[in-house]
């Protein structure tokens, strides 16, 4: 979270069992066996002063008779806010809700190819936040940070070593319509999604151009 730093939080976990009733109102409640939950608490006790300690109450079909599998499923409830990410990159990202698709196949060949999409535009933004100085070569192809490059700073003699990953991706989201003053934070999912689109036409332009050119390294 931007407003709170980060820290090493301790929790003490506690673990119940418990089985869940059907409905009394339920049509088929004599056919139906109680479901029965494993109940996780993970606390911090130990806070640091002025701070909302972590309290997770986590209710789950898998086992957790140990502390191995109750620590299992408390890291996998810490992925939630990137699993929402993704769900966040497929519909706002790639506005996969406004295809208005009519059949179930259409909407199977859709979400298998906007997955890796979503994907990769995600990797692509955590990716720059976590290793901002990795060259971007590693990530971009030599058309695609050569014609970024040369179309953002105006120049079309590209720079002889890739930029870093963070400046590669301010670059991307100045095409979809990031402005970078200095109180935007890093660029979000939208518009670096809107600057590859913009940067698949660039490039594919760029490569056409300089193909059988010695511009490229």
């Amino acid at each position: 979270n931007p407003e709170r730093d980060a820290r090493t939080a301790k929790l003490t976990l506690f673990q119940a069992t418990f089985e869940i009733q059907v409905p009394l109102h339920h049509i088929r409640r004599l056919q139906l066996k109680p479901v029965k939950l494993q109940v996780i608490l993970a606390l911090e006790e130990n806070p640091p002063d002025g701070i909302k300690p972590i309290s997770w109450l986590l209710l789950t079909t898998l086992k957790a008779n140990s502390f191995e599998e109750a620590a299992r499923c408390v890291r996998w409830y810490t992925y939630r806010w990137l699993i929402e990410r993704y769900h966040y990159t497929l519909k706002s990202g790639c506005g996969i809700e406004k295809l208005q698709l009519e059949t179930a196949r259409r909407i199977d060949m859709a979400l298998a190819t906007y997955s890796i999409v979503a994907w990769r535009l995600l990797w692509l933004t955590y990716e720059a936040r976590f290793n901002p100085d990795m060259p971007c070569g590693s990530v971009l192809e030599i058309d695609e940070w050569q014609s970024l490059c040369a179309t953002i700073n105006k120049n079309p003699i590209p720079p002889k070593k890739p930029p870093s990953l963070r400046e590669a991706v301010r670059m991307i989201a100045i095409l979809g319509g990031f402005l970078g003053r200095k109180g935007d934070g890093e660029p979000g999912v939208k518009t670096i999604w809107r600057g590859l689109q913009r940067l698949h036409d660039i490039a594919a332009t760029w490569k056409l151009l300089y193909q059988n050119c010695q511009i490229c390294i």
